[in-house]
């Protein structure tokens, strides 16, 4: 059988970005045993051992190493020519896959999608739900969006604007306990503390006119989850940080109110992040335009609407 050079190719860096023929070749939706069949034909052609492969484990070699960054270059080109022409005749299609926080993901990108589908009806969108920040090549994600700072300046990131939260608690705790006047109060209180996977607990930071407060949030009970972290402070398990968005639908079902309204919350950058090396074909392109403007423009999003009830 004639050996599907660009097909081998784009499978050879895949492994090398990966490290797994599994994981490559899930993302390539390809069967195991057929990637394994055009790496092993690439490699006969080339007459050169291009990976190691252990039952454990695989590297690439040195003569892989350089081969990679060749193929690389050639892909990015391919990529290139072919989205000078789909640009040219308007047509984004096929599947991309999207990682996004859960409640931005319930309560505002998927209430958008239906606006997106109607602009490019022929891209398919799998959107995975998720607090982790995903190794996007490694499990096959297209883009992400993600809030707060950014440490991984492999990635490309659009910015968005800004993810604003509020302090609040259920009518339920603050019959209970009272609300705080000051963040210094919040020490005689539960809180509930988001632990994020990739920095540990976060703290809550706080300003007023001039003055700045940081708290570390300390109670009986912490999610690395954001619905089960809503459903602790609707519980009334303590006090907590949640998204303005989030907070404003809330409100209006009165399961939560404000505290401490008068000390703004220090809000999270929120981006659009996608590999750098990757190149960004019409669909991808077509999204993060989309996402980018959506998330810009919206209310809740951008706090340009005003939360019901703040004192």
């Amino acid at each position: 059988m004639r050996l599907d050079k660009l097909l081998a190719m784009e499978a050879f860096t895949r492994v090398v970005e990966t490290g797994s023929f599994t994981r490559s070749a899930q993302a390539l939706r390809l069967p195991k045993a057929t990637l394994t069949n055009l790496i092993q034909q690439l490699e006969a052609s080339l007459g050169v051992r291009l990976l190691n492969r252990t039952t454990r484990r695989v590297s690439v070699t040195s003569e892989g190493a350089a081969y990679y960054e060749r193929c690389a270059a050639i892909l990015a080109q391919v990529g290139e020519a072919d989205d000078f022409v789909t640009l040219r005749h308007a047509t984004a299609r096929g599947r991309i896959r999207v990682q996004a926080p859960t409640l931005m993901a319930r309560l505002v990108i998927v209430p958008g999608l239906e606006k997106f589908a109607a602009r490019y009806p022929q891209i398919e969108v799998e959107l995975h739900s998720s607090e982790r920040r995903v190794d996007l090549v490694e499990e096959g994600i297209d883009c992400a969006i993600w809030s707060g700072p950014l440490e991984d300046t492999s990635l490309v990131a659009r910015p968005i604007g800004h993810l604003f939260v509020s302090t609040c608690a259920a009518p339920s705790y603050l019959a209970r306990h009272g609300k705080p006047l000051h963040p210094d109060e919040l020490a005689r209180h539960p809180c509930i503390a988001r632990v994020a996977p990739w920095e540990g607990v976060q703290p809550w930071v706080f300003e007023r006119d001039t003055v700045r407060a940081v708290v570390t949030p300390r109670g009986p009970f912490s999610f690395d989850d954001e619905n089960s972290y809503l459903a602790a402070a609707e519980s009334g398990l303590g006090i907590a940080q949640i998204p303005a968005y989030v907070l404003k639908d809330a409100m209006e079902r009165a399961t939560l109110d404000f505290v401490l309204g008068e000390w703004n919350a220090e809000p999270l950058p929120i981006h659009v992040v996608y590999p750098q090396r990757r190149h960004l074909s019409a669909k991808i392109r077509g999204f993060v335009d989309w996402i980018v403007g959506f998330l810009g423009e919206h209310d809740a999003i951008q706090l340009r609407s005003t939360l019901p009830g703040r004192s």
